[in-house]
């Protein structure tokens, strides 16, 4: 018998996907947006002002994530995918910190270093702000929830490595319930109190900006809470599509937020200021504890999609050479974006952790809630506008007006990010600023080996020309030496030959590249060029997204040899350790040091090109840069 799932189309099967991996955080945001802004406003707060806060609400989920990220940004993929380092790679800005794509380079990698800042928050306000509906209830349980929250938190990070293939199935289904039960709830406030709808006209919004005096930036940093996740429909692209995800939001998610943000702006009109969570305060008595049960697997399930979002940003950012080679182990063989990063799943894990236990509770993690999110969606905004004029060929003052609007916006919550900062602020800044100065010191580094290791290699006809003069040996066998340089021949093997006086019969030198397309067609993944002596070159081409595999690429490559046994063949590799030069060194002594540090902590070649570990050699040098 078939289930109700197989029977969907399958548009409307991965719209409900969608509702499971992309709205997780958007849709928990009810939780926590308005008690933050009522905080702000403090003794205040009037029932003319929870008018314009609704308005205000409104119109930031309309132009921000209904116009510009559901409508223009995921219109600016990369093959399918998306994400802030797929849409820098879409504008060719992904060539270095060096010429005049530099500041876009820049702009790139801030967002995405910032998005692992907020990652790490979002959890931990996420779990608090379900546990502490109970308050609503009684004051008894309130010692437990942050020490309950931890317990939840360690869990979710010790199950990754199991991987989430058969849980992240029932995700879709359970956040269609959560969407459904908050939709619901709004629907109740708004029938006991229907003035709240007056919040659509835009002049509720205007009016209390103007009004709010002193709190005005408070007020917009904490209505900012409520697109928090936005960047998300863009980032999981590639994992849904863009379809799905434009019908789940515009079908399900954003008249069930807008639905429950006008229910408790009822509430806070009839009440004015009031003491608690006013999402919990507006349902009723018998559901709270049902409703705080269904709020914790929700946050649950928004942590989820970070951690995994943060594993596949992780993965790009490896392949497009702004991170070392980490460990990444594929969970499912049946969803290609199930991986697991454990270098990145302990960091957050430590540090998730840590936040929820020196912040306490989500009132005081707001503050530091934020900050970073504004400054990638403006990163995000500059990116944009580089697309519509490279990539769509709008004309400029059409690209200028669009952009413009969504700067103005975007700007403007920025700003008002900026007085979170001594709040709490700081702390996904100094995060996200840490991981910036690792991905332009990991990219210096590399280019600086590469140019170190340039200098000692030969050009093809050098060196085969020596392999006669020198009257090399050849011995029976296939080797297969890995290099970055894709024209020379590559230092690890000149010095083979310089120190061992012999080379085996067959030669294959292989170069990786990382396109800055996410997946590179089979029958576009290998070239061959074939030199003198029994050497060849052979280029592999993967996309961003892709985890190598050599063996097995090597095997489908047209034009080598039939009769050669690849099963056999040895593999050479280097493990460099990296000093600096006496005279003349490309980077800073300070910064050598943390890149040292990064390149012999990096992945083992064995391990990131799925190589034999009994046919492997890794040759230890020093490179000098």
């Amino acid at each position: 018998m078939k289930t109700a799932s197989t029977k969907l189309s399958p548009l409307p099967a991965a719209a409900l996907t969608a509702l499971g991996i992309v709205y997780g955080d958007l849709g928990t945001s009810p939780l926590y947006t308005l008690q933050t802004v009522v905080e702000a406003f403090g003794a205040r707060f009037t029932p003319e002002s929870a008018l314009g806060v609704l308005s205000l609400i409104i119109w930031t989920l309309i132009i921000i994530v209904s116009v510009k990220y559901a409508l223009l940004v995921m219109r600016a993929d990369n093959h399918g995918e998306g994400g802030i380092l797929a849409l820098m790679s879409l504008v060719g800005s992904n060539r270095g910190l060096a010429g005049p794509a530099s500041l876009l380079t820049a702009a790139g990698l801030l967002g995405a270093a910032l998005i692992y800042g907020d990652g790490a928050i979002t959890p931990s306000i996420s779990v608090l702000s379900a546990l502490e509906g109970v308050n609503a209830a009684t004051n008894v349980l309130s010692p437990y929830v942050m020490p309950l929250a931890v317990l939840i938190l360690a869990g979710l990070f010790a199950t990754q490595r199991l991987g989430t293939d058969s849980i992240g199935r029932a995700f879709g289904p359970v956040m269609l319930v959560w969407f459904l039960v908050i939709a619901l709830l709004g629907l109740y406030g708004v029938v006991k109190h229907p003035a709240a709808l007056l919040a659509i006209d835009p002049r509720h919004a205007i009016w209390l900006l103007a009004h709010a005096h002193g709190a005005a930036l408070a007020v917009l940093g904490g209505v900012f809470l409520c697109v928090t996740g936005a960047e998300a429909l863009y980032a999981d692209m590639g994992h849904v599509g863009a379809g799905p995800i434009r019908l789940s939001w515009y079908g399900l998610v954003l008249p069930a937020l807008l639905l429950n943000y006008a229910g408790q702006t009822g509430l806070l009109i009839e009440q004015g200021q009031v003491h608690g969570n006013p999402f919990f305060l507006m349902a009723p008595s018998w559901s709270l504890y049902p409703l705080v049960a269904l709020a914790t697997l929700a946050t649950i399930i928004a942590s989820q999609a970070i951690i995994t979002g943060s594993f596949s940003m992780t993965r790009q950012a490896i392949q497009l050479g702004w991170l070392p080679g980490l460990k990444i182990r594929q969970t499912s063989d049946r969803v290609y974006g199930q991986i697991y990063v454990p270098v990145v799943n302990g960091l957050m894990m430590v540090t998730t952790l840590a936040i929820t236990v020196g912040f306490g509770s989500s009132l005081k993690l707001a503050g530091a809630y934020g900050v970073a999110v504004s400054t990638t969606m403006l990163m995000t905004t500059v990116l944009l506008f580089n697309a519509m004029r490279d990539v769509w060929r709008w004309p400029i003052f059409v690209a200028a007006a669009v952009a413009g609007v969504f700067l103005i916006v975007d700007s403007a919550f920025f700003v008002a990010n900026l007085t979170k900062i001594l709040d709490g602020g700081w702390l996904p800044l100094t995060l996200g600023g840490a991981i910036f100065f690792v991905m332009t010191t990991w990219r210096t580094g590399v280019e600086a080996s590469r140019a170190s290791q340039r200098e000692e290699s030969q050009t093809p006809e050098a060196f085969l020309s020596a392999l006669k003069r020198e009257n090399i040996a050849r011995v029976p066998g296939v080797a297969i030496f890995l290099t970055r340089l894709e024209k020379q021949i590559p230092d690890l093997l000149v010095e083979y030959v310089r120190r061992f006086r012999s080379l085996h019969a067959r030669v294959i030198i292989v170069n990786v590249k990382f396109e800055e397309a996410p997946r590179v067609p089979d029958d576009e993944r290998s070239a061959i060029e074939s030199l003198e002596g029994g050497v060849c070159r052979v280029m592999l081409r993967y996309g961003f997204v892709e985890i190598p595999d050599i063996p097995r690429a090597l095997a489908q490559v047209k034009g080598l040899e039939p009769t050669l046994d690849l099963t056999a063949a040895v593999y050479f590799g280097a493990r460099d350790m990296v000093v600096r030069k006496t005279v003349g060194s490309r980077m800073a002594g300070w910064r050598l040091m943390v890149f040292a540090w990064l390149y012999t902590n990096a992945v083992r070649v064995i391990d990131r090109f799925n190589l034999p570990p009994k046919n492997v050699i890794e040759i230890a040098r020093q490179i000098e840069i």
